[in-house]
């Protein structure tokens, strides 16, 4: 599996998304026994076929209707949770059938056509993501009685609404330079919050023995706060370090303990220096080993936006019709079981059955970023701490069986930083443009609905 299942430019992902969608929904159709998606999908059309909207002249029937309706329940099976129930369903095809349908009717409007080329390369677009050959594809595609002309005209669907909301849309999103500093400022601030500050101490022990009498305590906590004294007047707190400090180094180092996360000092070193400066000298404070003169070195906040980094591994099955999803499913649960138990190693698996370019590596799948993974892969693999193995997940791209193996937080480079900036506001600009687009093409249909024939 590839970190980023889908080529970069907008109009072939949204047209592999959707074809991707068209491929792995029929697959669903059939939860029976010997039932093949073609039949099932032909007995939910055979019901009845009758008009059940019209929109500016053009008719949506209640064939178009059930076929959506089971590509929206695939997908919402794939996403897991609660599930949407029949008329809950039925409800989003018909909006979405009616705002397609009228977009597509502006793109007519506007002269937008789709090459025969275009066509050919989202094709085979399709193909990769699905790590397929397009003859491969073509099969998969007439097993779940799928007929390529159906495919292709999905795709054409697909890049000419596309092209459309680049052209209505997209194109006209801009995000400035001053809206990216401004939007790293505040995820700065917000992570500041959350991230422990880096703090960097210098210390001299002065060590209270074990059979130390209330005297010689005494005695030692007055050493102690003479040579707090004299470091706070100005002398050199490193060569009072090296005089007087009976660390186990003896202070060789100035008594400097080293830039880090403010969480790795002990609670007293934090209490004692909380509302120091750079610079200052604490009071001597006692702890089990002793009188502590703290001198605060450094304080650093990140100023490095940081990432949870996943490092996960899978297996993946692809249905066919040889080995049904079902199948796919209880196969990769007892291989769970037997990793889990620890009676088989997941890495061994991995290569001898996993359909995928990763099964070299054991299913290793490297460090990834958020967003690197199809949705719901990200979703299941999120929900595991390192070490578990999730229960068999169907995706777009088959049935998979995810084991979270790391995780990290890792630093951004400036470029990455800014990247993100400019894409998360790019992204809610876009968003937001995008809903009023659809709210505006839709309001200036006119969308009549029909009743169901008695």
């Amino acid at each position: 599996m590839n970190k980023l299942f889908f080529p970069t430019s907008p109009a072939w992902r949204a047209a592999i998304l959707g074809a991707i969608s068209l491929i792995c929904s029929a697959g669903s159709w059939a939860q029976t026994p010997n039932a093949s998606p073609a039949k099932a999908a032909t007995a939910i059309i055979r019901q009845a076929d009758f008009i059940v909207a019209v929109v500016n002249s053009e008719p949506i029937t209640n064939r178009d209707v059930q076929v959506l309706r089971q590509r929206l329940a695939s997908e919402a099976r794939a996403r897991g949770g609660v599930q949407p129930d029949a008329n809950e369903l039925n409800r989003l095809a018909v909006e979405q059938l009616i705002n397609e349908k009228a977009q597509l009717q502006q793109a007519r409007d506007a002269g937008i056509k789709i090459e025969d080329e275009a066509i050919e390369q989202a094709e085979l677009n399709v193909a990769a993501s699905n790590q397929l050959t397009r003859e491969e594809m073509h099969k998969r595609l007439a097993q779940e009685g799928i007929t390529l002309s159906a495919f292709r005209t999905q795709l054409r669907t697909q890049l000419t609404l596309t092209r459309l909301r680049e052209r209505e849309v997209e194109g006209r999103i801009r995000v400035s330079d001053v809206e990216v500093e401004q939007f790293l400022r505040e995820q700065l601030k917000a992570q500041a919050g959350q991230m422990p500050a880096q703090l960097n101490l210098a210390m001299i022990l002065i060590s209270v023995p074990e059979q130390s009498t209330a005297s010689d305590v005494q005695a030692l906590g007055e050493r102690a706060a003479d040579i707090a004294r004299r470091a706070r007047a100005g002398e050199n707190f490193a060569e009072l370090a090296k005089a007087f400090s009976q660390t186990s180094d003896k202070g060789a180092n100035g008594g400097n303990m080293g830039l880090r996360p403010a969480d790795r000092y002990p609670d007293l070193f934090l209490d004692a220096t909380r509302n120091l400066n750079v610079g200052e000298v604490a009071a001597p404070f006692r702890s089990a080993a002793g009188f502590h003169i703290l001198k605060v070195i450094e304080r650093r906040q990140t100023t490095t936006l940081m990432v949870t980094q996943t490092r996960a591994r899978h297996i993946l099955l692809r249905p066919s019709a040889q080995m049904s999803q079902t199948q796919a499913v209880a196969k990769l649960t007892e291989v769970r079981k037997a990793v889990v138990s620890g009676k088989a190693d997941f890495a061994a698996l991995a290569r001898e059955m996993s359909q995928d370019g990763s099964a070299q590596q054991g299913g290793d799948l490297g460090w990834a970023n958020p967003g690197m993974f199809v949705p719901e892969f990200e979703q299941a693999m999120n929900r595991l701490r390192p070490g578990q193995v999730a229960e068999p997940l169907v995706s777009r791209f088959g049935v998979h069986l995810i084991e979270v193996t790391d995780r990290r937080n890792a630093p951004m480079s400036d470029q990455e930083q800014r990247t993100l900036a400019r894409n998360a506001l790019r992204e809610k600009k876009l968003d937001e443009a995008y809903a009023t687009w659809v709210e505006d093409i839709r309001g200036r249909a006119y969308v009549e609905m029909r009743e169901p024939p008695q």
